[in-house]
């Protein structure tokens, strides 16, 4: 893999706090910055309708919050033995 490729180093899972992917983030975040884009893509948003706004989180939110149909658990307390 090359630097630049979005998925796990190596094809290794590092479980919760991914520093390659972490570092990877903080890059682009970095060059994003750099790029001079952040006032015109503030502009863009500013014109954004705020009732859209609301509206779009709101069903982001939603989304989070879903029953995964492919997910099955038993919330049944164990019988003690």
């Amino acid at each position: 893999m090359s630097s630049n490729d979005k998925g796990p180093a190596g094809g290794k899972n590092q479980g919760e706090g991914d520093r390659d992917a972490a570092r990877r983030y903080n890059q682009d975040q970095r060059e994003f910055v750099e790029s001079g884009k952040v006032k015109q893509a503030a502009e863009q948003a500013k014109g954004q309708d705020p009732a859209e706004a609301e509206a779009a989180e709101k069903a982001g939110k939603e989304r989070a919050k879903e029953f995964d149909p492919a997910e099955k658990r038993d919330y049944r307390k164990p019988d003690k033995a």
